[in-house]
C-alpha cells in the first residue's frame, strides 16, 4: 500500500508527488505561504458586491453556449473577478492540484486493489480501516459505525466557522465486483485511463475528496465550515442499513455532495430517479413429478405467471423493471416447492414509486395451493429535478474561476443522495472520477480529470457557501 495522500498545514507533504513517479523538489518558502481567503460573511462566496455575483453566474452559464473565442472572454472575466475577492487562490489550487494528480492516481488504485464486494464483512472492513487512516492524515476525526453488512465511516473536519450548518458528502466503498476479479482484470493503466473493479464507482471519488483535503492543508487551509463524510458498506445494495446513517446527518446540512461519478462528459447529476429491491417469494408443494404432479402445487410454474403480471404493472408511466435474479426448485423430477426472484425498479415519479409498490404488496397466487410473498429489501425515494438550483450555479461559477466548464443533468441512478434531494435539501451528485463503464468490464476513469476534480473540491470546500434556501444560514 503506498502512502496516503497527507498534506500539512506548514508545508506541501512529501507524498504530495506530481503525475509521475518521482517526488516533486521542495516548493519554495513563498509558494508554501498560506493562501489568505477573505472574511466575507456566508452567503458571499465569489462577491465583491451583488452585481459582481450575477456577473460570474451569467459569465458560467454563457460559457456553455459561446463559441470558443467568447468562452475564453468569459473565463477570464470570471477569474478576475473571483480573483479579487480571492486573491491568490484559484491558481494555487490549480498548481497543486495537478502536483497531487499522480498520488491521486495510486491511491486509487490501491483502493481498487482491495476487494470490498457488498456483503463480504472483513474485506469491506479492512477498507474502512484503510480509508479511515487515509482521511485522518488530512486531519479528519473518524469513527466506524458498525452495521450487518460491515462498518460505515463517519469523518469530521474543522471548519473555519464552526457557528454554521455543516456540509454532508455521502460515499460508499463497497462494490458490485465478487472477490476473484482482479485476478482475471487487474487493475491497468493505458492511453490515459486508469481501469480496474471498482476504480469509477467509487474507489476514484474517494481517493479525489482525500486529495482535495490534502491539497488545503498543503494551503495551511481547513475547510470554510465543518465538513462530515459518511462511507457506507452497503449502496450497491440499496444501502438498507446505510441508509439511517445518511438520514441522521442530514439535520442541519447546509448541502449535500455525494461522491458517485459524474455524467461520462463530466457533468455533474442533479436529479435521480426513485429504485426499489424487491424480492417476491412463491411457496407451492413438493412431489414426484412423474408420480404424483397432482399431488404438488409448482412454486416455478407461479412465479413465471406472477413475473407476467409484475412486468404488466411494470410497464406503467414512469415506471422501470428489471428481473435481475431468479432461482427456485430442487430437482427436474420434483415439483418445485419454492421459487423466489429479485426486482430491481426505478421510478421517474414519487407518485409512480407509491402506485408500483401498492400493486405489488396487493399480489395473490393464481393458482390454489400457492403463497406469495412481496418483500422490499431496499427503496430510495425519487429525486426530482428543481428549478434554479443555486447549488448547481455556485459550482458552475467556481469551475469558471478555475477554468472549467462544468454543468449538470438529471441521471437515470439512484445513490444515497436521493434522500437529501427528494427532501429539498440543496444536492449534487457525480463530484466522484471522470470515467465510465461503472459495474461493467469496461469500467474505467480518466486520468487527465484527476487535477480538475481536485481542484473543484478543494473550491468547493474552501469557499464560502451561497445562500441555498431561505430557511438555511448560507
Amino acid at each position: 500500500m503506498s502512502p496516503q495522500i497527507v498534506g500539512s498545514p506548514a508545508a506541501p507533504s512529501a507524498a504530495a508527488a506530481p503525475d509521475g513517479d518521482s517526488a516533486p523538489a521542495p516548493a519554495p518558502a513563498s509558494d508554501r505561504a498560506p493562501v489568505d481567503l477573505p472574511a466575507a460573511a456566508d452567503g458571499e462566496a465569489l462577491t465583491a458586491t451583488a452585481t459582481t455575483s450575477a456577473t460570474t453566474t451569467a459569465h458560467a452559464t454563457a460559457m456553455a453556449t459561446a463559441t470558443a473565442t467568447a468562452t475564453a472572454t468569459v473565463t477570464a472575466s470570471a477569474t478576475a473577478a473571483a480573483t479579487a475577492a480571492l486573491p491568490g487562490l484559484p491558481q494555487a489550487l490549480s498548481t497543486r492540484a495537478r502536483t497531487l494528480a499522480g498520488a491521486v492516481r495510486r491511491r486509487c488504485t490501491d483502493l481498487a486493489r482491495i476487494e470490498s464486494p457488498s456483503g463480504d464483512v472483513p474485506r469491506l472492513d479492512a477498507l474502512a480501516e484503510e480509508l479511515s487512516a487515509g482521511f485522518s492524515a488530512t486531519g479528519a476525526t473518524a469513527r466506524r459505525e458498525p452495521g450487518p453488512a460491515g462498518d460505515h465511516l463517519v469523518l469530521d473536519w474543522e471548519g473555519q466557522d464552526e457557528t454554521l450548518p455543516h456540509l454532508l458528502i455521502v460515499g460508499h466503498h463497497d462494490t458490485v465486483w465478487p472477490v476473484g476479479t482482479l485476478a482475471d482484470w487487474p487493475v491497468t493503466e493505458q492511453d490515459g485511463l486508469l481501469s480496474g473493479p471498482g476504480v469509477v464507482d467509487m474507489k476514484g471519488g474517494l481517493a479525489i475528496l482525500e486529495g482535495a483535503f490534502a491539497l488545503l492543508a498543503d494551503l495551511g487551509q481547513r475547510p470554510h465550515r465543518a465538513v462530515r463524510l459518511v462511507v457506507v458498506s452497503d449502496e450497491e445494495v440499496g444501502s438498507p442499513d446505510g441508509r439511517r446513517l445518511v438520514e441522521r446527518q442530514l439535520r442541519g446540512a447546509a448541502a449535500v455532495l455525494g461522491l458517485e461519478p459524474p455524467h461520462p462528459d463530466g457533468r455533474l447529476k442533479t436529479a435521480r430517479r426513485g429504485s426499489t429491491r424487491v424480492r417476491l417469494t412463491v411457496t407451492g408443494r413438493e412431489a414426484h413429478a412423474g408420480n404424483d404432479a397432482h399431488d404438488g402445487v409448482s412454486a416455478v410454474d407461479e412465479l413465471v405467471d406472477q413475473l407476467v403480471v409484475v412486468r404488466g404493472l411494470a410497464g406503467q408511466p414512469g415506471t422501470e423493471l428489471n428481473a435481475g435474479r431468479i432461482s427456485g426448485g430442487s430437482r427436474a423430477n420434483v415439483v418445485a416447492g419454492r421459487a423466489e426472484a429479485e426486482l430491481g425498479l426505478r421510478f421517474s415519479t414519487a407518485e409512480a414509486q407509491r402506485r408500483t409498490l401498492d400493486n405489488l404488496a396487493r399480489l395473490t397466487a393464481l393458482r390454489p395451493g400457492a403463497r406469495v410473498r412481496t418483500e422490499v429489501l431496499s427503496s430510495r425515494p425519487a429525486w426530482p429535478e428543481r428549478t434554479g438550483n443555486p447549488l448547481l450555479r455556485h459550482v458552475r461559477s467556481l469551475a469558471a474561476v478555475l477554468g472549467q466548464q462544468l454543468d449538470g443533468g438529471p441521471a437515470g441512478g439512484a445513490g444515497d443522495t436521493n434522500l437529501p434531494g427528494s427532501r429539498g435539501l440543496p444536492t449534487l451528485d457525480g463530484f466522484g472520477a471522470v470515467g465510465a463503464g461503472a459495474h461493467a468490464r469496461h469500467e474505467h476513469i480518466r486520468l487527465d480529470q484527476l487535477a480538475p476534480r481536485i481542484a473543484l473540491l478543494a473550491a468547493l470546500l474552501a469557499v464560502p457557501l451561497p445562500r441555498l434556501r431561505d430557511r438555511t444560514e448560507g
